[in-house]
């Protein structure tokens, strides 16, 4: 065999398994990428206007027809998009699964639907997603490549904590670890002692869930007098909500676990594909742009892009997927693109910061913007501050007004008991300063903040609610 054929040497990590899941898609030239991309959505298009009436009725009503894209600039600019909104009331309308998906009946008479599920955090009747088998399993090795991507590899004995229910999260984590071949341990939503508890009996080298709840467990431990940077779990994979890749809050973890906190993101409409994940450089997190393409377009207009590394709103493409396709689907997320090398290798753009979070959670407070992401960042950089907090927002006249309510670590509320009681006030009144300051810097409006005693907010067990908007409603 000459040098000319012979095969390329698999690159290996420090454990001895191959770097990549797929070496040749996660590290193709971008251009090329563009081309399959491009590729992929003509033929979605073409199939979603033939096959689904839901996207037909729309895209006549906007006077659109696939043979109009030429090019990815035309996707952004000429194709409507779809919101949540629609996608509810063409499911009331034609029910069970809405006209955005086909009969999957096999010849046999056997239903090719493999899965249902269902959104997990919205009021009234939940929106309903059915998936096809073919798209069940190409998730399978999405969800691989992803996780693979996160450092997890097949000598992990994974816990998870997510919940296994309507929701889909769960099972997405669980097939990508299943088809990686780690050993599962599908606890779910428990009392977080057990969990604890089961980290330490099984040795769990990897843990799953959201971001709040990890920083939950860091305060029981606490409590417990348990220290888990010394347990097991080398890698967190963490998602459901923003926050795993907010530099603050990825620290608190990292640091209180001992162990290498990875984003990995999606919304309900785009399971079972994953749309983004962290890679162990920590640089953001990786959009896997030939599975599900991703635009950050104006958050004012849909349909104008904005350049890479300004902050805009984020439109979702299933590039694969036949059962219920999103096409420029717009979730309302807020973030930012950069396409600069990674030192991981992996040549997908990234949301160096993830998901900023959602358009629609945006506070505007006496004509600040305000995103409980920036809160919480602040809040993150002071130690003595426990994982819950609330934000308040009033208008007892004129005027809006908002508070922060934050509390104390075990430590800290431990110590300050210790002292004095004129010395302890002294303590409260320059931590809440120095909190006070660090949201100033964050938000550009002074906030108040009211310290509290460790266990006096609701405890996260899943996805944390931040926000108690009590202004009146116009």
């Amino acid at each position: 065999m000459t040098s000319a054929t012979a095969p390329r040497a698999v690159a290996r990590d420090d454990r001895g398994f191959p770097r990549f899941w797929d070496e040749e898609r996660e590290t193709r030239d971008p251009r090329a990428r563009d081309a399959v991309i491009l590729d992929r959505v003509q033929a979605q298009l073409r199939y979603a206007y033939q096959e689904l009436p839901f996207y037909r009725r729309h895209y006549d009503a906007h006077g659109f027809r696939p043979e109009q894209v030429r090019s990815l600039e035309d996707f952004t600019t000429k194709v409507p998009v779809i919101t949540k909104k629609m996608l509810v009331a063409d499911q009331i309308e034609h029910p069970p699964f809405g006209s955005y998906t086909r009969d999957f009946t096999a010849a046999d008479g056997s239903s090719g639907i493999a899965r249902i599920h269902g959104s997990s955090g919205t009021s009234g009747t939940p929106t309903m997603y059915a998936v096809s088998r073919a798209d069940w399993e190409r998730a399978a090795d999405v969800h691989a490549m992803a996780q693979w991507c996160a450092g997890i590899r097949p000598d992990d004995v994974a816990q998870v904590g997510f919940p296994f229910g309507l929701f889909f999260g769960g099972w997405g984590v669980l097939q990508g670890l299943e088809r990686i071949g780690a050993t599962v341990f599908p606890l779910g939503v428990t009392d977080s002692q057990k969990h604890l508890e089961l980290i330490t009996r099984l040795g769990s080298t990897v843990f799953t869930a959201t971001p709040s709840y990890c920083i939950h467990l860091l305060s029981v431990a606490e409590n417990l007098g348990v220290d888990l940077s010394k347990s097991t779990v080398r890698t967190l994979l963490v998602g459901g909500e923003p926050g795993g890749s907010l530099p603050g809050t990825r620290r608190i973890i990292e640091e209180g676990w001992g162990a290498t906190a990875v984003d990995a993101g999606s919304t309900s409409e785009m399971y079972p594909f994953q749309t983004s994940v962290g890679c162990t450089a920590g640089t953001g997190t990786h959009l896997i742009t030939d599975e599900v393409h991703v635009e950050v377009v104006s958050a004012g207009d849909l349909n104008v892009p904005v350049p890479v590394g300004e902050r805009g709103a984020v439109v979702y493409t299933h590039l694969w997927r036949e059962s219920q396709p999103m096409i420029r689907f717009a979730p309302g997320d807020e973030t930012y693109l950069d396409d600069a090398p990674c030192p991981c290798g992996r040549t997908y753009p990234r949301m160096p910061e993830g998901v900023l979070g959602r358009l629609d959670d945006m506070l505007v407070v006496r004509g600040a913007n305000i995103f409980p992401s920036a809160i919480e960042t602040a809040l993150r950089t002071l130690d003595e501050l426990g994982p819950e907090f609330l934000i308040r927002v009033r208008r007892p006249a004129a005027l809006d007004e908002m508070s922060v309510h934050a509390e104390l670590t075990h430590h800290t509320a431990t110590a300050m008991a210790a002292l004095a009681a004129e010395a302890a006030d002294t303590a409260r009144r320059e931590l809440a300063r120095r909190a006070e300051n660090a949201l100033r810097l964050a938000v550009n409006i002074n906030v108040p903040v009211e310290l509290l005693e460790p266990g006096t907010l609701p405890q996260t067990t899943f996805k944390a609610r931040r926000v108690v908007d009590e202004r009146p409603r116009h």
